[in-house]
This record gives C-alpha cells, structure tokens and sequence, in this order.
C-alpha cells in the first residue's frame, strides 16, 4: 500500500517514498468560488482515494496557479518549456499522475480558442514530463474549429487513459480516432453522501449569473423572464422558492451574486436567500430540498447525486447526453424550448414521480464510477 510522503523543509525538495502514489489535479480547485469546480475537485480526490488509498494530491486551476507554470498564454508556457526558468517540467516530473479535468466542460473550443489552447498545451508538457496524463471523466467537444479539432485530437492521442462523461462524448474521442476507455458519469457521483441535511426547502432555484447577462450562450433577456416567470408562478401555488448562487461572489464577472441581488430586489421577503459556506454545505443544503431548478449543471448534479430532483435549464449540448444517460429526461431546453421553458419547468414540477427517478438517477452515477477503476488500477508508475 502507498506510504503518505515525507517532505523536507529545511532542504526546500522531498524526499519521495518507494510506493507512493501523487496526484496533480488539473483545473480543479477546492477552494474555487465556483463550486463545480469544487465538485471536480472532491470528486476526483474521492474517486482516486479508493483506488490508491494514501496518493498525495495538488490541485492546479486558473484560480490556484503554481508559481511553476506559467498559463496566462500559450507564448508563455512554450518559453517555460524552453528555457525552464521556472522548472515547470521538473515540477510536473514529479506527479505519478496528472488527471486532467479540464473544468468539466472545457475540453472544446466553446468557450474560446485561448482557453482551449491553453490547458491543451498544459497537457502535452505534462505528457512530455514523463507521467501518466489522465483525462477525467469529462464533456469531450464540440470543437467548431481545425485548430480545436487538431488540439482535441492531439490530447486524445496522447493520453494514457481517456473517460468520457456521456456516450455522446464517447463518439466525438471515436471521431477523433482514439475512443475512450470508459463511459461513466459526473464527478459529483464520486462524492461522498452529505452527513447531514440541512433545514427541510421545497424548491430551490440556482440562477446562473452567466446567463443573466449578455453571454454567448443562451438569450439573456429571455432566460431572466423565464426564470421570473417561475418563481411568479409557484410563489401563486403558494411554493416557498429558496435562491442558491452555486458560484460565489467574487471579482470574477461570472458569478451567482449579481443575478441573487437581481432578484431579490424584484421579489423581496417573498425569496430566501441561502448562501453556502463550501460544497459540503451547499450539498446539505440541496439535499434537504424536494427539488432544485438551475442553469448551473453541477448545481443539477450536486441534487441528482443526493437523490434529489433537479430541473436543468439547459444552454448547451452538454446536459442532454449525460443526463439522459442516468435515465433522467427532467431537462429543458433555452435554444429550443423558447417561450416555452416556463411552462415547461412548471409541468415538471407538478409531476409526482420524480423523486424514486432521482434516487434511481443517483444510483446509476454511484454505480457508473466503477467502470474506470480497471483501467486506473492497471497505471503503471516510474519508480
């Protein structure tokens, strides 16, 4: 069994044990305002934990950078990779693994080809470094470019394990000509249960502060009348509406608070306000609703992976797939459903069958984790 490391302070290196295992997190963070990348995090700590009981792990994302790497641009990590001022190889050199997460979703040109570009490049020094590169299990694609596609294909290729969150991704690693080894579903199914759960709520509504305002993904004006439509519609049913920011306040323009104040100004006392401390206490918080209503996909997943119903207001081709998968079809759509993603919410919610779907939901991506541990347990390390 791994032995936990032993560092040398005095020294300023470590002296590295003969069967222990480190792990570096890519593009997760546990202590991100963004609590799916937290997911990701605990996720991925609790998932690898059981498979190498004592790892040692790092967590490197845009929000925790190592003074080592130096991602701000491409331009940047291709100097560091030449002249090596700043030992971003020898530190990389020092992972067993790098378990690359790309925040779940990133994996694609959708959010720009400066993102893309940059945790591609990441991983093929981290590749170059001589560890075992792991894609977590992730959205893989779209990639609406030939630079995104040969990147995409580039990182595929050079993995030495590839899983996808959803079959749909499944194909577009196949398309890419290197089909992954495994399909399971979100991170948040690796979390352990929530010890307790917070005060009983009926709904809750996660709004996205992405798109509340002008974005590219979705109509910004229309999502803030369905999501006004909503809460009119069940405060008349007499349904008490909780609003939870999954992404906490911060200097970084996308965030939960200014779309929570929006609101709150609109509708008064008619709202509870609940602002988590951490995951776990947003997953407590969750778990103790009868349903959750977000924009926010971790937000949907914290809930489904509590056994708790959740409604996705969904902006791209990522929820479909993967919820579907869990044989959940509780999902809306912004670009097809138009004036109809009210309605459509509503109608969900009045169903009475939706809590023994959710549990069933949760034990499908409880029972999908398994399906990497084969392919992990057989890594192989230098030594």
């Amino acid at each position: 069994m791994p032995r936990r490391s032993i560092r040398s302070r005095a020294a300023g290196h470590r002296h590295r044990l003969e069967n222990e295992v480190r792990v570096l997190v890519l593009w997760a963070d546990e202590h991100s305002p963004n609590l799916g990348v937290r997911v990701l995090a605990r996720g991925s700590r609790d998932l690898l934990s059981g498979v190498w009981p004592e790892a040692e792990f790092e967590f490197a994302d845009f929000t925790a950078r190592p003074r080592q790497v130096p991602w701000g641009r491409v331009r940047s990590l291709v100097r560091e990779r030449v002249q090596g001022r700043f030992g971003m190889q020898r530190w990389l050199g020092e992972f067993d693994v790098v378990w690359d997460t790309r925040s779940g979703d990133s994996f694609s040109d959708m959010y720009g080809s400066h993102r893309h570009s940059v945790m591609s490049t990441v991983h093929e020094f981290a590749v170059q470094s001589g560890g075992s590169v792991v894609m977590a299990p992730q959205t893989i694609g779209t990639f609406g470019s030939i630079t995104g596609r040969m990147l995409g294909r580039l990182s595929l290729h050079r993995s030495a394990l590839v899983f996808a969150r959803d079959p749909v991704s499944a194909a577009a690693a196949a398309a890419l000509g290197r089909p992954v080894d495994a399909v399971t579903s979100d991170l948040a199914f690796a979390i352990s249960q929530p010890e307790h759960v917070a005060v009983r709520r009926d709904v809750i509504l996660n709004v996205s502060g992405l798109l509340w305002q002008e974005n590219p993904h979705a109509d910004a004006q229309a999502y803030r009348e369905a999501v006004r439509s909503i809460i009119r519609t069940l405060l008349a049913q007499s349904r008490s509406i909780a609003i939870l920011p999954h992404v906490l306040d911060s200097h970084d323009r996308d965030n939960d608070a200014p779309a929570v104040d929006a609101l709150v100004e609109e509708f008064g006392a008619d709202l509870e306000v609940v602002v988590p401390r951490d995951l776990d206490d947003a997953r407590a918080i969750i778990a103790g609703s009868s349903a959750l209503v977000g924009a926010r996909m971790h937000a949907c997943l914290n809930a489904l992976s509590t056994g708790v119903p959740a409604v996705a207001m969904a902006y791209s081709r990522k929820f479909a797939p993967l919820f579907g998968e869990l044989g959940w079809p509780h999902s809306v759509s912004l670009a097809s459903d138009g004036p109809d993603v009210a309605a459509r919410v509503l109608k969900i919610l009045g169903e009475r069958s939706l809590r023994p779907l959710a549990l069933d939901a949760q034990a499908r991506g409880r029972a999908s984790m398994t399906a990497m541990l084969p392919a992990l347990e057989s890594l192989s390390f230098r030594r």
